[in-house]
């Protein structure tokens, strides 16, 4: 296995969000993601805004480690995650008449699709459908980790707050900031520690 080499731009960038924030008395993998997201947003909020465990990391960390799928909502987080190919169903033409059939969203549709095809123990990352989390909730599919975090003034904050009260393993953040940057840089995040490990 490769270490990653982080080039001198991204050095100094967290030597910049170090002095700014002190995330030191963090565990290690929350921390790993705290900074990332930190890192890709220039938001310094996040350092209290998201929500999670470290046994949830540790759980999503050791699944990645070993091989599980990461299933994206959309493209742009599977296009954000670099260190490996994701699973996304959000343009398939077959979510679409799923959607139509079933009289659901087409980011439910496609949450159907993906369980389909990698059933229980995936990574689910998602940054934009708050459909998708209450799908991936109502579906119980079994996840290594639900990496949720929407950004929206409809439903996202509901949609997180459902992830955190059903009880999976779970990263989310409280307030109605998130996107697809934070939900890719979350996964990077617990994918580069992988790669830093012996």
């Amino acid at each position: 296995m490769t270490v990653r080499r982080p080039h001198p731009i991204e050095v100094r960038s967290y030597e910049v969000l170090r002095s700014r924030v002190d995330l030191s008395p963090m565990p290690p993998l929350w921390r790993a993601v705290a900074e990332r997201v930190i890192h890709a947003t220039a938001d310094l909020e996040y350092a209290v805004d998201l929500v999670t465990t470290e046994e949830h990391l540790a759980q999503g960390w050791a699944a990645l480690r070993a091989g599980a799928p990461i299933v994206t909502d959309e493209g742009m987080a599977a296009a954000g995650i670099s260190a490996r190919e994701a699973v996304c169903h959000a343009a398939d033409p077959a979510a679409a008449r799923m959607a139509r059939a079933a009289g659901i969203t087409r980011s439910a549709a496609a949450v159907r699709l993906s369980y389909s095809e990698v059933g229980p123990g995936a990574v689910w990352v998602v940054g934009s459908a708050p459909e998708a989390i209450f799908e991936i909730v109502a579906r119980r599919v079994s996840p290594a980790l639900v990496i949720g975090v929407p950004a929206g003034f409809v439903g996202a904050c509901e949609a997180k707050e459902a992830l955190r009260a059903s009880g999976l393993p779970q990263l989310s953040n409280v307030s109605e900031k998130g996107g697809s940057a934070v939900a890719a840089a979350a996964v990077n995040a617990l994918l580069y520690h992988e790669a830093a490990r012996p």
